[in-house]
């Protein structure tokens, strides 16, 4: 689907399939992010519960990575809204044409429904 149309959000809105490739990437990292975070908390639950105190100093560590993280995935999602509104303003403006592009421009061609 690389480069290609995409009529999929409902309206008949057509989006470019690099804007929806860059939603895949972006939920993929998101994804990947809480999978460690899930790894992360179990670590730190077992160090808790152990009150080893070289296991809770580790924690210390730990939380850090897990608030960086959380910070990351925020930050992930921020930039899927700001592209996700940029996508649908622009393709608003070139409902004329109904075709958005990855790069935010809308494109002239028509495309006939066969």
């Amino acid at each position: 689907m690389e480069g290609g149309i995409f009529t999929g959000m409902g309206n008949g809105t057509q989006v470019d399939g690099k804007v929806l490739q860059t939603f895949q990437k972006s939920f993929v990292q998101v994804q990947d992010i809480l999978d460690q975070n899930r790894v992360l908390i179990n670590e730190i639950n077992l160090n808790h519960e152990s009150k080893i105190p070289d296991n809770l100093s580790r924690n210390v560590g730990l939380i850090r990575e897990l608030n960086n993280n959380i910070r990351r995935v925020v930050d992930l999602y921020a930039d899927l809204s700001t592209s996700f509104t940029k996508s649908v303003e622009a393709s608003s403006e070139g409902e004329s044409a109904g075709i958005l592009r990855s790069d935010g421009k809308t494109s002239q061609k028509r495309i006939r429904s066969g």
